[in-house]
C-alpha cells in the first residue's frame, strides 16, 4: 500500500497516520493480571501445582491443611508477577523518556520545540549533532555543503562504524533559511521492517522544483534510534512515526523465555505426572476393592454402607495428594533463587570486564543465565568479528604485472613507484579507478590533511593506497570529483552511480572527463562478477591466476575494469536507468537489469589484494572453545580460498593430515546433490574416527541445498563440527539461522553467539 507524505503540511496527515508515540510495554493496567496468570499457567509445572492446590481444597480427601500448598503457590506467583511488572514499568519509563524528549519541528512555517510523541508524518524535524533520531526521516538538508551527514546505526544493526547519508539531488543547493518553507510530496511504500531498502520518489512544489520526479533510496534517509555524528545539524521530513518506523515494525512483543533447564524440568514434570496417574489408578483400584471387601467389616473404620456417587474417586485422589511430594513445590523457588544468584555472580565477576572502556559485565535477564553453559554451536561472521576490519592494501596485479611480494607490500614496490613516476597509462588508469569508483567523501582537517569518510573499509584502503602513490582524491563538490596527480588537478563529473548490492557483487560509476568530455564506466567488484564481462579478445587467465594466488594468502580481492561510452549509448541507457530508479515495485531488480546492459565488454585493468588482520586472541579463543566441545560455523562473503585460509589461521580446522576439508559445490541441482551425498557419506564414515572433518560450501551451492535438499543439509549440519559458508549473501545467512532452528530439535540446545567486538 502506497503512502503519500505531504512535506510541511500541518493538516494532511494528522488523521491518516499515527503520531510518534512509541510503546514497548507488554501489559496494561487492565490486562496485567489475566495475561500474566495465563503466561505463568502456560508452564506444565505451574499447572501441576495448581491442580494439587485445588484438590487440597476438598476436605474429604486432603490429609493436610490447604494453606501448606496455596501459601507457597501464591507467593511464587506474586514474586513472578512482581518481577514482570517491574520489567514492564522500566519499559514504560524508557518509553516515556523517549516520548517526552523535546525536538525542533517546523509548525506553520516556524521552528518550535515539541515533544517527540507529537511529531506527525510530514513534519520537518531538525536534529543536532549527537542527537538521537526520533522517527524515520527523509533528509532535506545538512550542515555539510555537499549534503552529507554521518550516522551511527548501532541500535539498528549493531555496526558502530559511521555510515554516510546524503540529501536527494532535488534538495541540493537549497539555502538554510528556505528549508523550513519547503513544500512537496513523497510517494513511498507502507511501513515495513526492511532497514536496507527504501524505494520512494520525491517531487518538490514550486518555487523549489517544478514537477521533477527524484528517486529516493535508503541512503537518503536516517532512521529512528540512529545518532547524528560529525555533522552540526540535519533536517528531514517524517515519513514513518511511532511504532510504524522500521525499528518499531521490527520490535516484537516480549515473550517469556524458557531455558533448557526449564524445558527439561517441564518434561520431567509431565513424565512424573504420568507415572503418578498410573500409580494412583493401581492403588485406587486396590483401595476401593479393599474398602468393599474388608473395610466395611471393620467396626473401627466407620465406613458407611452406602456412599455418594463419587465415592470411587475419593481413594485415588487421596493417593494423588500423597504422591504429590514427588514434585516438591520448593523446586520452583529454589530454581528462581539460584538463577538470580547466578546472574549476580556474573555481575560481581571482576575478570569479566571490557578493559578498553572499563565496562563490567551485566546480566540483563536473570531467567536465562544458565544457558551460557549449554552453548553447542557458534555462528560467526568473519569481517569485523574474527578480523579487525582494518584493511591494508598489500598487493596488486596491473595489466598482467604483479606488484608486491612476501617481503613487502605493493606501495613500496620499486617497479610500481617507477611506473607511477613515469606516468604509465595502465597504472594511472588503474589508480584512477581505485580513487573515484567508490562512495568515499574527502574532508580537510584543521591542519590541512585530507581525511576520508567511507562506509566500506575496503574503499577506504583503496583510496588511501592511491593517495600514497601520488594520485590523491582531495575534493568532492556536488557531482564534481577532483584528483591530484603529479601537481596537476583532474576533474571528473559523476553522471550516475551504480551502487553495490550483494546480488550484483560489484559497483560502478559513470563519469565524464572534464578535460576532453569523454564518458567512462569505472567498475570494481568480485572476480566472478567482473571477469565474465570482459571484452572479447582480452585474456583473463593472468587475472584469474592473480585472484587465486592472493586468495591462497588469505587476502581480499577486487577486480577493476573500465569501458568508454559514446554519448548516444549513455543517453539511451540513462533514460532507462532513471525510469527503473523511480519505480516503486521491484526497483532493485529492475535497476540490476538496467545496469547489466551497461556493465559488459569491460576492459579488465587489474586485481587488488587487501589484508584484514585477525583480532588479538582469536585463534587461542577458538581452540579453547573447540576443546570444550563447541562447534563453529563461519559465514562470509569472501572467496573459498580466502575463507579457508582464514579458517586455518583461526584454528577452525586442522591442517592435513589431522584435518580434512570437504567441498560442496556445483551449479545445478544434480551436481550439488552428488556433492552433498559424497560429503554426507564421508561424514557418516568418519564420525567414529578421531580425524577432524569439516566442509566448505559456496553461496550458489548453498542456495540450491537450502531449497531442494534441506533435510540432507540439516543432517550434515548435525554431523559436522565445523562448516565454512563462503560467498554467501545476507539473505542466505538468515536462511542458515532457519536451518539451525531445525537442527535444534535434534540437539539439546543451539544458541547462536555473537562474537562481534566492533572497534
Amino acid at each position: 500500500m502506497k503512502r503519500y507524505v505531504y512535506i510541511n503540511d500541518d493538516e494532511s496527515s494528522h488523521d491518516l497516520y499515527c503520531d510518534n508515540r512509541i510503546s514497548n510495554r507488554k501489559y496494561t493496567l487492565l490486562n496485567f493480571l489475566p495475561k500474566n496468570l495465563w503466561e505463568q499457567f502456560s508452564r506444565l509445572m505451574n499447572q501441576y501445582f495448581l491442580l494439587i492446590a485445588c484438590l487440597q481444597l476438598w476436605s474429604l480427601i486432603t490429609p493436610v491443611n490447604p494453606a501448606s500448598t496455596w501459601g507457597p503457590l501464591i507467593f511464587i506467583f506474586f514474586v513472578s508477577a512482581t518481577k514482570e511488572a517491574w520489567d514492564d514499568y522500566n519499559r514504560y519509563i524508557s518509553d516515556k523518556k523517549a516520548n517526552e524528549k523535546e525536538v525542533w519541528v517546523v509548525r506553520q512555517g516556524i521552528r518550535k520545540l515539541v515533544r517527540a510523541q507529537n511529531i506527525q508524518v510530514g513534519n520537518i524535524v531538525w536534529i543536532q549533532e549527537n542527537d538521537e533520531v526520533p522517527c524515520d526521516l527523509v533528509l532535506l538538508g545538512t550542515s555539510d555543503p555537499q549534503g552529507v551527514c554521518y550516522i551511527e546505526t548501532a541500535a539498528l544493526d549493531g555496526e558502530t562504524d559511521l555510515k554516510t547519508r546524503v540529501i536527494s539531488p532535488a534538495c541540493m543547493g537549497i539555502d538554510y533559511e528556505l528549508l523550513h518553507k519547503i513544500k512537496g510530496v513523497i510517494e513511498c511504500p507502507g511501513p515495513d521492517r526492511d532497514i536496507r531498502r527504501f524505494d520512494a520518489n520525491l517531487r518538490l512544489f514550486p518555487p523549489f522544483l517544478d514537477n521533477d520526479l527524484c528517486p529516493l533510496t535508503i541512503k537518503n534517509t536516517i532512521l529512528q534510534s540512529c545518532y547524528l555524528r560529525n555533522t552540526e545539524w540535519a533536517c528531514g521530513v517524517a515519513i514513518y512515526t511511532g511504532n510504524e518506523t522500521k525499528l518499531g515494525m521490527s520490535r516484537g512483543i516480549p515473550k517469556p523465555k524458557l531455558t533448557a533447564v526449564d524445558a527439561i524440568i517441564d518434561k520431567l514434570t509431565g513424565a512424573i505426572f504420568v507415572f503418578q496417574i498410573v500409580v494412583v489408578i493401581v492403588l485406587g483400584i486396590a483401595g476401593n476393592v479393599w474398602k468393599d471387601t474388608e473395610a466395611r467389616r471393620q467396626w473401627y473404620v466407620h465406613y458407611p454402607m452406602e456412599g455418594p456417587w463419587f465415592e470411587l474417586l475419593v481413594i485415588p485422589l487421596r493417593f494423588e495428594l500423597l504422591c504429590s511430594i514427588m514434585i516438591p513445590i520448593s523446586i520452583k523457588v529454589s530454581l528462581d533463587l539460584v538463577k538470580s544468584l547466578y546472574a549476580k555472580f556474573i555481575d560481581w565477576d571482576y575478570k569479566m570486564i571490557d578493559r578498553e572502556t572499563g565496562t563490567p559485565s551485566h546480566a540483563t535477564n536473570t531467567a536465562i543465565s544458565e544457558d551460557l553453559g549449554q552453548v553447542e554451536y557458534i555462528l560467526t561472521d568473519k569481517t569485523g568479528t574474527l578480523t579487525e576490519n582494518k584493511m591494508i592494501f598489500r598487493r596488486c596485479c596491473i595489466n598482467g604485472v604483479f606488484y608486491g611480494s612476501e617481503s613487502g607490500d605493493a606501495l613500496k614496490d620499486v617497479d610500481l613507484v617507477d611506473a607511477v613516476s613515469s606516468g604509465s597509462a595502465d597504472v594511472v588508469l588503474f589508480l584512477t579507478v581505485m580513487a573515484i569508483c567508490n562512495t568515499v567523501i574527502p574532508m580537510k582537517s584543521k591542519t590541512g590533511d585530507i581525511l576520508y569518510k567511507a562506509q566500506s573499509q575496503d574503499e577506504d584502503a583503496l583510496v588511501r593506497a592511491a593517495a600514497q602513490l601520488h594520485l590523491v582524491f582531495f575534493n568532492k563538490n556536488a557531482n564534481i570529483l577532483e584528483i591530484k596527480f603529479n601537481a596537476s588537478t583532474i576533474q571528473y563529473e559523476v553522471l550516475e552511480t551504480l551502487e553495490f548490492t550483494s546480488d550484483r557483487k560489484k559497483m560502478s560509476v559513470v563519469v565524464k572527463d572534464c578535460r576532453n568530455g569523454r564518458i567512462h564506466l569505472f567498475s570494481k567488484g568480485a572476480d566472478e562478477a567482473i571477469l565474465p564481462n570482459a571484452c572479447s579478445g582480452q585474456k583473463t587467465r593472468v587475472f584469474i591466476e592473480a585472484v587465486e594466488q592472493y586468495t591462497q594468502l588469505g587476502l581480499r580481492t577486487l577486480c577493476l575494469a573500465c569501458r568508454e561510452l559514446n554519448e548516444d549509448e549513455y543517453q539511451e541507457w540513462s533514460f532507462l536507468f532513471k525510469e527503473a530508479s523511480s519505480t516503486l515495485v521491484d526497483r532493485e531488480w529492475r535497476i540490476a537489469e538496467v545496469c547489466q546492459r551497461l556493465e559488459h565488454d569491460l576492459e579488465i585493468l587489474g586485481v587488488t589484494a587487501i589484508e584484514d588482520h585477525l583480532q588479538d586472541g582469536v585463534p587461542e579463543t577458538i581452540e579453547t572453545l573447540r576443546k570444550a566441545g563447541i562447534n563453529f560455523w563461519m559465514l562470509t562473503g569472501d572467496k573459498q580460498n580466502t575463507a579457508t585460509q582464514i579458517a586455518l589461521s583461526c584454528n577452525f580446522i586442522s591442517p592435513e593430515p589431522k584435518g580434512q576439508l570437504l567441498s560442496i559445490d556445483g551449479k545445478t541441482e544434480d551436481e550439488v546433490s552428488r556433492s552433498l551425498e559424497r560429503v554426507l557419506l564421508t561424514m557418516r564414515i568418519t564420525t567414529s574416527e578421531p580425524k577432524d572433518v569439516a566442509f566448505v560450501v559456496d553461496g550458489w551451492a548453498l542456495e540450491i541445498a537450502l531449497k531442494y535438499y534441506r533435510n540432507a543439509f540439516t543432517e550434515l549440519a548435525i554431523l559436522t563440527r565445523t562448516a565454512i559458508c563462503c560467498r554467501v549473501t545476507p539473505s542466505q545467512k538468515a536462511q542458515e539461522l532457519s536451518v539451525c532452528s531445525i537442527v535444534e530439535d535434534d540437539l539439546i540446545l543451539l544458541i547462536i553467539v555473537s562474537m562481534e567486538r566492533k572497534k
